[in-house]
């Protein structure tokens, strides 16, 4: 008996629990809100009364920043803050019934949410989880996020480091067609194109702007066009001058005697510094299956120069002289004469090689002005 009744004694005192927590919820607006708007809500589907309109989604995209561009994988990784908004049919109470509440923070996975995605989407970056959504009287949800998105891009590094990229994202529904899911721009294409209130611009990389642009082929696509330029400064100082210095170092050396020991040791100095140079550079200077740079392409090209045309004209001289010394034992005279021709052989050579080599620099020095040109006025 006393068993039976401390189990009844227990059973009212939480009867009296549970009434007394009911009470205290009883007259809070939000949550007699949230039941009001929960009750028979299916969020499996598509939140219109009429099944023939379609929902239309407004989406927006702000950068934020350039995480990093990947030249050798092709991939780009961005952090941007992503918009949406739509109607939901379902979703609308009137204000006055609910002490004048006009808007409300519910979870996200408690409501219908359409399944727009980025085409271009090629990894699962590190961004921050949002679990709600704002959700208004009249049924307009706005769904603000901000994502760090790694996508595909196809970068083109020919003009490095004066280069601008061009990357896409493209936003559509991944199953539904125009008919259920239609998607449209929050703000104008100007607007998006030049706003960079966001945009952190202390990077290698600086944001130009945004291209936006709707195109329908029975699914809506909104494509946004990424344009980033490259800030050349550090490959400028730390690249391109010492080679510069480089190639005015070896067009000095072409006006040494080529009889002389000291121009032999002058172009082997030189290679050694070519070598070494490229060495440090080769982790500095980016690499794609499809191709190289046009500025590391120049320095190879210039220091084959040096290496087979420098090199070989300045040991002409010496080569010469020991054929010379070799003829003379037996051939005296014959041996001058023929020496004289092979040395103006080698002089007319020097001259003719060395202004392959003047053009060869003035070619590198319009492309790189050229380069400089098209980055200034993008």
């Amino acid at each position: 008996c006393l068993l039976g009744q401390a189990e009844m004694l227990w059973t009212c005192l939480s009867l009296k629990k549970l009434s007394n927590n009911t009470g205290r919820f009883a007259n809070a607006t939000l949550v007699r809100l949230n039941e009001f708007l929960s009750a028979g809500y299916k969020k499996g589907v598509r939140p219109v009364r009429d099944w023939r309109q379609s929902t239309t989604v407004a989406i927006d995209l702000m950068v934020y920043a350039i995480l990093n561009v990947d030249e050798k994988n092709q991939v780009l990784t961005t952090y941007v803050w992503y918009r949406q908004q739509w109607t939901d049919e379902f979703l609308v109470w009137d204000p006055e019934e609910f002490d004048d509440v006009k808007q409300i923070s519910i979870p996200t996975a408690n409501i219908w949410v359409p399944d727009i995605l980025i085409n271009e989407f090629v990894d699962v970056g590190k961004s921050p989880e949002i679990p709600y959504i704002y959700l208004g009287h009249t049924g307009l949800v706005r769904n603000y996020k901000p994502i760090q998105v790694v996508t595909a891009c196809s970068l083109n590094i020919y003009n490095f480091p004066y280069d601008v990229q061009k990357c896409s994202l493209t936003f559509q529904s991944w199953l539904h067609t125009t008919k259920d899911i239609n998607i449209t721009l929050m703000r104008t294409p100007e607007e998006v194109m030049n706003d960079k209130s966001v945009f952190m611009n202390q990077g290698e990389w600086e944001l130009l702007h945004v291209l936006s642009t709707y195109k329908e082929f029975n699914i809506s696509f909104i494509y946004h066009q990424v344009v980033i330029r490259r800030r050349p400064l550090f490959y400028t100082v730390n690249l391109l001058l010492p080679s510069v210095f480089l190639m005015v170092m070896d067009i000095v050396g072409f006006y040494l005697p080529p009889d002389s020991g000291e121009r032999v040791s002058f172009k082997i100095t030189l290679l050694l510094g070519y070598s070494v140079f490229l060495i440090i550079v080769s982790d500095t200077l980016p690499a794609t299956a499809i191709g190289t740079p046009l500025i590391g392409s120049l320095l190879l090209c210039v220091k084959a120069l040096v290496t087979e045309l420098s090199l070989k004209k300045s040991y002409q001289p010496q080569t010469f002289e020991q054929c010379n010394t070799i003829v003379l034992n037996t051939k005296k005279n014959e041996s001058r004469e023929i020496a004289k021709e092979w040395l103006q052989v080698g002089y007319v050579l020097d001259v003719l090689l060395f202004r392959v080599y003047l053009l060869t620099v003035l070619a590198y020095s319009i492309t790189l002005g050229t380069l400089w040109s098209v980055w200034q006025n993008v």
